[in-house]
């Protein structure tokens, strides 16, 4: 792809809009379809489409492999914790009103915390999986 001019100037002008789409999926998933799976797929995916352009070195310069392999339990940690103070207030787990006074505005925040749990694992699950595949030796 060293030479595919077109292609390599397409994908770094459309990169950007990808992560643009990414954060309003994120965002529209309490109105609509969308949410924090498809999210973290289309992030994974710009990834995956940049090392398929520029090389899997490259694309491990922009999510290094030890940064990836730490941002999937960190999202599994912040999914948990999203739900550790209605916990400690003496609430259901994950009851959003303890974020907030207005409950529209609290079940909002406490959405936006469970999603931003769920993009940062699928898209770290989804590059490590990626990086795997790339490593392995043809038989």
């Amino acid at each position: 792809m060293k030479r595919d001019l077109i292609i390599r100037i397409g994908v770094k002008l459309i990169l950007p809009f990808m992560l643009m789409f990414a954060a309003y999926v994120h965002l529209h998933g309490d109105y609509g379809p969308g949410g924090g799976f498809q999210a973290g797929v289309i992030i994974a995916g710009m990834v995956i489409v940049h090392a398929l352009v520029f090389g899997v070195e490259a694309a491990k310069r922009i999510a290094p492999v030890k940064l990836v392999e730490k941002l999937v339990p960190a999202g599994v940690l912040i999914y948990a914790s999203a739900g550790l103070p209605p916990f400690f207030r003496g609430m259901m787990y994950l009851d959003y009103s303890a974020y907030g006074m207005d409950p529209l505005h609290a079940h909002e925040w406490g959405v936006f915390l469970v999603e931003a749990g769920v993009i940062t694992t699928v898209a770290a699950t989804m590059i490590a999986i990626f990086y795997a595949f790339t490593a392995r030796q043809p038989s």
